[in-house]
């Protein structure tokens, strides 16, 4: 591996890191309730908070968890707040974050909260507790962790590590030459794999492949992305524009590419504006959306689900623009009945 050599010292720290918890020098405990964590080696771009709703929908499924109170538990990237926070629906994505506010908006039912120390908010979760508004906050039967798998200060009962289709790990390299931010062979950790946005249909020839080429021998499953019809900003939405035959697109994630592609195939992308991951829009930017709906007067404005929860909370979004605003739900689902059987098997197995 040239990361060895190129960017030795990052390297070896991360080593180093992994065995000094590996022999327990450096110390991991464990959640008083069962934990699932959800993560990835890679800055971003693998599709975890879809697989994160994915898993809720599949806890309240299977029998051993349906109507056991779940939680999640995020870090709250790039959220204005500190320390341990229950999400509200109507809270916003500079308190929250906005990953959070969308699982919480689209699951009101279940708990979400936001804590950089883990330990700490699985400790809270697992209490009942009071919210902000006086509401019972149930503890917790099962807390889903989002994007922890560095996180080793925290034991999780599963891992479940996301891989990108589309930009493997194993001919990828640690930042800055790449977008590693863990040495690839840390994935042969985690009890389940998923190779995320991959075509709808796979040879098994290729799925072997990926296998090997991983170098993993634990359990491999292979999903795909789905959009579903595109739904209103806010509420002033007009559906009439999404008949529209143009759309403007803007975007703050770190690959658009899926939606892209789904948008051009139902309507003419007159601009296409890209921002950076987890974007905090400013005034200006929402000038400049704002002159290109005007230049394209009949044009839906279209954006993602994350996005959505950033623009949702904002004051200074033109009535005309709110009106034309929409964004599309993304599912995630596994490529096979066979997949999401193994899957469900082995989720259902967790105590």
């Amino acid at each position: 591996m040239v990361d060895k050599f190129l960017l030795a010292p990052y390297y070896w720290t991360l080593r180093l890191r992994h065995r000094l918890y590996d022999k327990g020098i450096l110390k991991s405990s464990s959640s008083p309730v069962p934990t699932i964590c959800v993560g990835n080696i890679t800055v971003g771009g693998t599709g975890k908070t879809p697989h994160t709703e994915m898993l809720i929908r599949i806890l309240q499924e299977i029998p051993s968890w349906k109507g056991k109170h779940i939680a999640v538990l995020s870090r709250g990237y790039k959220r204005k707040s500190k320390g341990f926070l229950i999400v509200e629906t109507d809270g916003t994505a500079d308190r929250y974050g906005d990953e959070p506010l969308q699982i919480k908006r689209k699951f009101p039912e279940i708990t979400v909260a936001v804590d950089k120390d883990r330990n700490h908010g699985c400790e809270m979760l697992s209490k009942q507790s009071t919210g902000s508004k006086g509401n019972r906050i149930p503890a917790a039967d099962i807390i889903i962790l989002d994007d922890a798998f560095q996180h080793r200060a925290l034991k999780p009962s599963m891992s479940i590590v996301l891989v990108d289709y589309n930009r493997p790990v194993h001919t990828d390299h640690l930042l800055p030459i790449g977008r590693l931010r863990d040495i690839p062979e840390r994935i042969r950790k985690a009890d389940i794999v998923i190779v995320t946005k991959c075509p709808a249909y796979m040879e098994e020839s290729s799925k072997d492949k990926w296998k090997k080429d991983l170098g993993i021998e634990g359990m491999l499953l292979f999903s795909t992305v789905n959009y579903d019809e595109l739904e209103p900003v806010f509420p002033e939405g007009d559906h009439r524009y999404v008949h529209s035959h143009r759309a403007i697109l803007f975007t703050g994630i770190a690959n658009d590419a899926p939606l892209y592609t789904y948008l051009g195939d139902r309507y003419g992308i007159m601009e296409h504006f890209q921002f950076g991951d987890h974007h905090s829009f400013s005034g200006k930017d929402i000038c400049l959306i704002g002159k290109a709906a005007e230049m394209f007067p009949t044009a839906l404005v279209a954006t993602t689900e994350k996005d959505s929860q950033r623009i949702s909370g904002r004051t200074d979004i033109p009535e005309r623009m709110k009106a034309k605003m929409f964004y599309a739900p993304i599912k995630v689902g596994f490529l096979t009945e066979e997949e999401t059987a193994l899957f469900k098997e082995k989720v259902s197995a967790l105590k």
